[in-house]
This record gives C-alpha cells, structure tokens and sequence, in this order.
C-alpha cells in the first residue's frame, strides 16, 4: 500500500495508547493541518512498515510527508516546516 499523503497533509502512524500521538493530533488540529491517521495495531502491514522506517521499532508516531521522507514523533514546528506551511 502507498501511504503518501495528498500534498499539504501528512499520514501518522499511531497506537491508541500513544500519549506523544494525541498531542500531535492535537496540535495538528489546532494548525488547521491535515492528516490521515493510521492505527498500526489494527491495520495489517504498517507494524512493520514502522519498523522498517525506524531501524527495526515501532516507534509513533512516525509520520509520512507527501514528498516519501519520513520524520519520527516530529514536532508541530517540524511537521510546518516539511509542509511548508
């Protein structure tokens, strides 16, 4: 599966348990910026595609940028910057 956002927005990989995954969303949604959020405990396959983007942990939130790069638990100032917003 592709997972590269829509330019302008961004996909997180998250777990519902994520503390550092609802402040992003939270501060995501306060900035107006949009994302598709992917749960990787109930979605087959991102697991493992969370490890492969973080040397082998499931680390979230790990974000997709519409460009293909990748940022681990970014901040909101480095999610703005990727986008350019």
């Amino acid at each position: 599966m592709d997972f590269t956002p829509e330019s302008g927005s961004i996909t997180m990989f998250s777990t519902s348990w994520c503390g550092y995954c609802r402040r992003l969303k939270t501060q995501l949604d306060s900035a107006g910026i949009g994302y598709t959020e992917i749960n990787i405990e109930e979605t087959p396959g991102t697991a493992e595609l969370v490890e492969q983007l973080n040397g082998g942990n499931q680390t979230v939130p790990t974000v997709i940028f519409p460009d293909g790069s990748a940022a681990t638990n970014p901040s909101l100032s480095d999610v703005k910057t990727r986008l350019g917003v």
